[in-house]
């Protein structure tokens, strides 16, 4: 630190990342709750021997240098107390505490780092419960007790997605969504061992299955019921967990949106569902410049359709599942892309951003996606975003840690789609001949968005009868549009080109 680095810093204002303590004579006991609330959030700089003005409205005499009269003292009292039971971990290195001279007064500095996830929570007085602070633009406040159990589960170096839910086994199991997702294991993994074994044993081996040895309880994992399990059996043990899809874009007249997947009955709300059903949705209104590869197959993806299902996936593998009213939200509008899941992020902002590390909340569901080929090594998927973007001229991801509500949100700028009046992208209607009505193309943009999609779906989306809804992919087939692939249940459509 040096004199122009903190007038900077004072220039700014006290705030999340700074706090100043007259502390003429002795250190102030208030600063212990602020060596906590920083380390329990971004970090920040503590000066000693600066006076706040709260009533001054100019920003260059809100503070007052007054400095303290023994440095010295100061500091061995200061390490004394830190090295003591008043705080659980000393997590500061010497060269963290420095003695600046700033206008003739000496000015004690002290910089708190962000403590790493599994020293947290860093709390006084031998009360994790009392003792636990954070920051927010106000200063220093008590954490609640849901704050600080959502520290402690962060600090499980194995995550907590293996624990076992008692009394849940394979009758709570959603069988299409096990189906489903060994088809594409086996469609990605061919020569796999585990394609043969039963669901149980598939189950163990993904980690969505255990048993514990001492005790011989056995069941589902939180992993393998979040997943896979059928939607009631999740709604019963995690009551207040919610997975909502709105699609904001292309809206008309005072609609507040034309498109919802959330808790209706409809589907099997787990998150392979969630991720199979909206992954396609919200990748539908991307730009797909044509290509071929070789052998003439058409490929229509594209850098930024793969972050985006990277995006996709860090909101799953990163969600906390435990915490009181969390909401895995995903929307899209006609500029952005918003993935928001419940929980802080467990390393710095700047350390995502760099890469090269992943301390995912779900490492065994990171693993079940990475199985069917989504999620990158570790580390690497931000930064994939992040160069998926630059290509472009959309703008840049913004990262948001929203300690207000214990929640992250990722932003993806996206180029604004050219829409009719129906909400039916331009796209589609090009490609759809003159006379066909606008249901049918929404039909067919929703079968483009996910092939798998069922009639079931088709008519949950549109509003019409099974029987309409019939009617109009019999007139998608006669324009050779669409065929069918395989059988009704177990089969997908084609789009024909």
């Amino acid at each position: 630190m040096d004199e122009k680095t903190i007038k900077e810093a004072l220039l700014k204002g006290e705030r999340v990342t700074l706090e100043c303590k007259k502390a003429k004579s002795e250190v102030p006991k208030e600063l212990w709750n602020t060596y906590s609330a920083f380390a329990n959030t971004i970090g920040g700089l503590i000066l000693l021997g600066v006076e706040e003005h709260r009533k001054e409205t100019d920003p260059a005499k809100r503070f007052e240098i007054i400095g303290v009269d023994n440095h010295q003292k100061i500091l061995t009292d200061f390490w004394n107390t830190l090295d003591s039971d008043k705080v659980n971990e000393n997590i500061l290195l010497d060269n963290d505490v420095e003695v600046v001279n700033m206008d003739g007064a000496q000015i004690v500095c002290i910089r708190v780092p962000q403590a790493d996830w599994r020293a947290k929570p860093i709390y006084l007085n031998g009360n994790v419960y009392k003792g636990t602070y954070r920051r927010n633009n106000e200063g220093d406040y008590h954490c609640t007790e849901a704050q600080v159990k959502a520290m402690i589960r962060d600090s499980n170096v194995d995550g907590n997605d293996s624990i076992l839910i008692e009394y849940y086994g394979m009758d709570d199991i959603d069988p299409d969504s096990l189906r489903q997702y060994r088809t594409e294991f086996r469609q990605e993994n061919s020569t796999h061992v585990w394609n043969r074994v039963d669901d149980k044993t598939f189950l163990r081996n993904l980690g969505g299955y255990t048993e514990d040895r001492q005790t011989g309880r056995e069941g589902l994992t939180l992993a393998g019921l979040m997943m896979f399990g059928k939607g009631l059996a999740i709604r019963d043990r995690f009551a207040n967990f919610r997975m909502d899809y709105l699609d904001m874009s292309h809206l008309v007249g005072d609609e507040r949106y034309h498109d919802r997947l959330t808790y209706d009955g409809l589907w099997e709300n787990n998150l392979y569902q969630f991720f199979r059903i909206v992954s396609p949705k919200v990748q539908f209104d991307l730009p797909r410049p044509f290509k071929l590869e070789k052998g003439g197959k058409r490929n229509d993806d594209t850098p930024q359709h793969e972050a985006v299902r990277e995006a996709f996936t860090n909101a799953i593998i990163h969600c906390d599942l435990m915490m009181d009213a969390g909401i895995l939200r995903i929307e899209k509008h006609d500029d952005r892309l918003c993935f928001r899941n419940p929980g802080l992020l467990k390393l710095p902002v700047e350390a995502i951003y760099r890469g090269g590390n992943s301390k995912a909340r779900n490492p065994k569901i990171q693993n079940m996606l990475r199985m069917i080929g989504f999620g990158e090594n570790v580390g690497s998927g931000f930064p994939k975003i992040i160069a998926a973007w630059k290509e472009t001229n959309w703008g840049e991801p913004q990262l948001m840690n929203k300690l207000d509500v214990d929640e992250v949100e990722l932003i993806l700028p996206v180029p604004s789609p050219k829409s009719n009046s129906t909400g039916v992208s331009e796209g589609v209607s090009n490609r759809v001949p003159n006379g066909v009505s606008d249901t049918a193309k929404a039909i067919y943009s929703h079968i483009q968005a996910d092939p798998n999609i069922s009639r079931n779906e088709l008519v949950n989306l549109t509003g019409i009868s099974l029987k309409n809804v019939q009617k109009h992919i019999n007139r998608l087939k006669e324009l050779g549009l669409i065929r069918r692939i395989g059988s009704t249940r177990f089969g997908y459509w084609e789009i024909i080109e």
